[in-house]
């Protein structure tokens, strides 16, 4: 019997999930064996999981699980060196050449594990299967935003948090926004899913968007127009070919521009496009300021659905359920070019 593990998040500031209780009912219906761990912080109740007939394990306890489990995740695992042996299914961010992803890599090689990586679900056509993307741009937009009414105020943005829903987080941006000319925005990626969400956010708090997407970036460059805006919002996956928006050039030369939200946050990939800065912004810290003459802060928070947990977690689960329900057979399908994709890259 094919056997999902649904294993609590161990990154700090980490609520979601990406399966339901609904969902864990319909695997359960098509015979699949479902385990959910305790978890001390996940946004959706433990109680919906027992109510669907899930076996219930203690918190953080996937290691001593059965060989055969699938161990589902959404963030990284603790970087404690212990060779995997599972199976998993997670983001791992080990396939563009960053360091932390080699040395996940070599925990799967020496642990004769698999990672089928999230980010490459997808299906004959390439396209992912299922992403947060729309809540990263729209909570990415959000961050953004604070960090430009901070800089309105002479200010660095201060720590963000957990919102109940997204009604929450419009308010509170509302307020900050109340008494201040709305800046304006350019969104490179606009017709995919975070972008979507980043112009979404912008819009409904009255700011001009300007919206580019492949057809207006396909002469690779270079491309003054970002520096013109007041704020950028990078929702563009890093990749080979990937074009340059943001030169190291750029903190010194005249520009508008005072905030990049690099919502994609990819900075230690080879194939970043903005090159002024080279590490991930917390929630702690969301700001980075690499320029002082203007003013020109980074942030690039690498969970940002994360503010929005439970909305975010129902969007997703719901996009991923129909090929969580193909697990019985990992040969074919999603998890066949996944598994390729690992393959190609320990």
């Amino acid at each position: 019997m094919t056997h999902l593990w649904v294993r609590a998040e161990q990154r700090e500031n980490e609520e979601r999930v990406g399966l339901t209780p609904e969902g864990a009912a319909k695997l359960r219906a098509e015979g699949i064996r479902v385990t959910v761990e305790e978890s001390s912080v996940r946004a959706i109740p433990l109680q919906g999981y027992i109510d669907a007939g899930c076996e219930i394990a203690p918190e953080n306890s996937w290691p001593t699980a059965p060989s055969d489990a699938i161990i589902f995740g959404l963030k990284e695992l603790p970087e404690d060196g212990t060779p995997l042996t599972h199976k998993h299914i997670m983001f791992g961010h080990a396939f563009k050449g960053q360091p932390s992803g080699r040395v996940l890599l070599d925990r799967f090689n020496a642990g004769g594990g698999t990672l089928y990586d999230l980010e490459y679900l997808v299906d004959t056509d390439g396209r992912r299967v299922a992403a947060f993307g729309y809540w990263a741009g729209f909570a990415g937009a959000a961050v953004s935003l604070k960090c430009w009414a901070a800089q309105q105020r002479n200010e660095i943005c201060g720590p963000v948090g957990v919102y109940s829903g997204k009604d929450a987080l419009v308010a509170e941006l509302e307020t900050e926004l109340a008494s201040l000319d709305r800046p304006t925005a350019i969104v490179i990626g606009a017709l995919g899913r975070v972008g979507t969400g980043s112009s979404d956010l912008c819009e409904a708090l009255g700011v001009s968007v300007t919206k580019w997407d492949m057809a207006e970036t396909a002469s690779g460059g270079p491309f003054p127009e970002v520096l013109q805006h007041s704020i950028f919002l990078n929702c563009i996956l890093a990749r080979p070919g990937t074009p340059v928006f943001v030169p190291a050039s750029a903190t010194s030369a005249k520009r508008e521009l005072t905030v990049i939200g690099d919502i994609a946050c990819d900075p230690d990939s080879d194939f970043s496009p903005i090159k002024i800065y080279d590490r991930t912004t917390t929630w702690e810290e969301p700001a980075l300021r690499v320029a002082t003459d203007p003013v020109l802060d980074v942030t690039a928070i690498d969970n940002l659905p994360s503010m929005l947990p439970v909305e975010s977690s129902q969007d997703y689960a719901e996009q991923l359920l129909p090929s969580l329900l193909t697990l019985t057979n990992l040969n074919s399908g999603v998890w066949a070019r996944a598994e390729a994709t690992f393959n190609e890259h320990k």
